[in-house]
């Protein structure tokens, strides 16, 4: 069996942890990367019954960071089958005359230039191979703008275009390129947009069944496991209850 290896950023929870279960239990090799490391540890520990797995600290807007990182891979990790852009936030929920910079700052350094510099990273080796799976994780707010919405809507269309541009610049080095666009889905995501009010994120999910990580996750499997001409190149997932951005089912 030929032993592929995911390179996963934002791997500490949500998606990307959900993620890195379901490749660790389908024996693919696993580079989980992260800013808190006591996680990135303990799910080391975890999923280290069934494959390799090495971690990697480091916050994905800081270029610098990011090169030193992942050039100190060891041998066997070096050689990276998947990478899933997956490290991303939401600050806020404001009209544009009242957002703070700070905010919008955090989620164009993060969700677009961190986005970047990972792939800046790995992709020459992938070149190098003439092979590669990238997946990169957007958002519905990459297909639609809702309200308040303004600066993290740019960033996740932002990753859309990144996406397409990929696509078109790696298609003759026979890297595949795709993205998966989840609506609602219940993870830590709110309790970073509200800064830390749990009342106000535990809101956003009451009243529908909401996607989970896992849905997720069994996507990007899926999509990664499709045979080596097929290339399914955008996702837009919403869970039932949810019809657009800012239409909800509840209750």
């Amino acid at each position: 069996m030929i032993i592929k290896t995911a390179f996963i950023t934002g791997a500490t929870s949500g998606i990307g942890k959900a993620t890195a279960i379901l490749f660790a239990k389908n024996k693919i090799r696993l580079i989980l990367c992260g800013r808190r490391k006591e996680r990135l540890l303990k799910l080391q520990k975890e999923l280290s019954e069934f494959t390799d797995v090495h971690i990697l600290s480091f916050d994905v807007s800081k270029r610098e960071e990011v090169a030193k990182e992942i050039e100190s891979l060891p041998v066997d990790f070096k050689d990276v089958d998947i990478l899933l852009n997956n490290a991303g936030n939401a600050h806020g929920l404001s009209s544009i005359q009242d957002g703070i910079i700070d905010d919008w700052d955090a989620m164009i350094d993060i969700n677009v230039k961190g986005l970047l510099y990972v792939s800046k990273a790995i992709i020459p080796k992938m070149i190098a191979k003439k092979s590669g799976f990238i997946i990169n994780i957007g958002s519905v707010a990459a297909k639609e703008v809702y309200p308040n919405g303004n600066v993290y809507c740019a960033s996740k269309h932002a990753v859309d275009a990144l996406n397409k541009a990929m696509r078109i610049d790696l298609n003759q080095h026979n890297i595949r390129v795709s993205a998966i666009h989840p609506g609602a889905v219940e993870t830590e995501f709110s309790e970073v947009r509200f800064k830390g009010d749990s009342e106000k994120a535990e809101g956003v999910y009451q009243g529908f069944d909401a996607l989970q990580a896992a849905d997720i996750a069994d996507i990007i499997h899926f999509v990664v496991t499709r045979p080596a001409h097929v290339n399914i190149e955008d996702l837009v997932v919403y869970p039932t209850a949810q019809a657009n951005t800012t239409i909800l089912k509840r209750g």
